[in-house]
């Protein structure tokens, strides 16, 4: 079975056929550095985290670059509210996203461009835009004329009169077209900007992703991923752009957008106290837990993200981890090259990355090791299971440091539950119980068993 992903160009779901089946090259548009991520920015991060992994699983060579946008008007604002310098704000926002995404389970990418590192090759695109009839400068502004590419709005699927009503930025006198939208506009004192045959001036958001791209993967490559939010106007303009410079060749072969995120039922904002950082969730919950949670509906659906979804992730979790703690004694943690994830959950990441499908078919490998008695058996599914959870992304931990997590009185617990043995061996039912009883208002479960009394946290 082959690799199935939704092509928002094509409106359809496709057989991925890479231009180099020794090489794949995916581009996701990252993170604009001025604030701390929220939960909404950390879908995309996590669902093409899952595609990188599964990408590197079928091919030999994956390049994944994802960008670091640190020159734009809301970082220009943020800096001047906070009295602080650009440089610094987008130093400390960066260094957080990192230390957040990580927390998340996911991998770095291969190349991690930023905006300022591209402005030589922005401005050189820029330039043979207008040199090829596709852009003009006005006003010392230089925008790309829409008028001048006869499919615009293939990949939003919008008419031309939805194109206008939802360009982001007033029609300004000096359009041929209302449509039409910048690639560099002036800066003044006071401003960040660089020397341009059109004059002091910074580059606009769209041309910043066909430049990194161009640079790190080529005119064309395999896969371009963002959130839906950005087909339009972002992506729209992205490739329209990336297309007239390059003589008509498309910039990428397949466009992959996961679906919006909405909070307890409702849009995501402060104003309803409904707002959430990665950082503030990982200050209540395991960073695994949040990753499980953004997992559960398929990418491209809209995904309602609860405290009680967070939670059930989080139960499930501690379900994994028992199965692979119980059953230690018949396999090493470590995973040979050879070991194949369980099926169901390989075939379900094939069919258009579909982790719902994924999740209940890790579960389901899961009670099939809790079901084996042959010790051969039990090694082989343990090590699907977790081959299928390096796919996802998950049960990266040691059993016994997830279910114990992070507290400071482990070693207090263990004499606790020491201290229960005891008392059952000497048949003190009431002690026993009493310390059970003890354990479970700190929120702490017993499970005994033939191998002993085992312990986890179970808020």
């Amino acid at each position: 079975m082959g690799l199935t992903i939704h092509n928002t160009l094509a409106r359809a779901k496709q057989a991925f056929v890479p231009l180099d089946p020794n090489h794949v090259r995916m581009y996701v548009c990252g993170p604009t550095v001025y604030d701390s991520a929220h939960i909404g920015n950390a879908r995309p991060v996590v669902v093409f985290d899952v595609l990188y992994r599964l990408l590197r699983r079928l091919y030999p060579r994956v390049t994944y670059v994802r960008n670091i946008t640190d020159v734009d008007d809301k970082i220009i604002d943020r800096a001047r509210e906070n009295g602080e310098p650009i440089d610094a704000l987008t130093a400390r926002a960066t260094a957080a996203f990192h230390a957040d995404m990580r927390a998340l389970g996911t991998l770095e990418p291969d190349a991690e461009p930023r905006a300022t590192a591209h402005i030589d090759r922005m401005i050189a695109m820029i330039g043979g835009l207008v040199a090829s009839g596709h852009a003009y400068e006005a006003d010392g502004h230089v925008l790309f004329h829409t008028a001048s590419m006869p499919d615009y709005g293939a990949l939003s699927g919008h008419s031309r009169d939805e194109l206008i009503a939802g360009a982001r930025v007033d029609v300004a006198p000096y359009k041929r077209d209302p449509a039409d939208f910048v690639l560099w506009k002036p800066s003044g004192d006071g401003l960040p900007g660089w020397a341009s045959p059109w004059g002091r001036g910074r580059p606009g958001w769209h041309i910043e992703c066909s430049a990194m791209s161009l640079a790190h993967l080529g005119e064309t490559f395999d896969i371009h991923g963002g959130g839906a939010d950005l087909i339009f106007p972002h992506h729209e303009n992205e490739r329209a752009q990336s297309v007239c410079a390059h003589g008509g060749r498309e910039q990428a072969r397949y466009w992959m957008h996961n679906g919006y995120l909405v909070v307890n039922g409702e849009k995501m904002s402060k104003s309803l106290g409904n707002f959430m950082t990665v950082r503030e969730l990982l200050n209540d919950v395991p960073g695994e837990a949040v990753r499980l949670a953004l997992l559960h509906a398929h990418y491209r659906a809209p995904l309602d993200f609860s405290e009680a979804g967070l939670a059930g992730a989080k139960s499930a979790l501690d379900r994994l981890y028992r199965a692979l703690r119980d059953s230690q004694d018949v396999a090493p943690e470590e995973l040979g090259d050879n070991v194949r994830p369980a099926a169901g959950v390989l075939d379900a990441l094939l069919d258009d990355l579909n982790t719902p499908a994924a999740i209940a078919a890790l579960h389901g490998t899961a009670a099939m090791l809790n079901r084996a008695r042959d010790s051969a058996e039990r090694a082989r599914v343990r090590a699907e299971l977790l081959a299928a959870g390096e796919l996802l992304g998950l049960l990266r931990s040691a059993p016994e440091a997830w279910l114990h997590g992070t507290g400071d009185d482990a070693a207090e617990i263990e004499a606790m539950v020491a201290e229960r043995v005891a008392a059952r061996r000497a048949r003190d039912f009431a002690r026993a119980d009493a310390i059970r009883d003890a354990l479970s208002a700190r929120g702490i479960a017993l499970e005994d068993g033939p191998q002993g009394t085992a312990w986890r946290r179970t808020g």
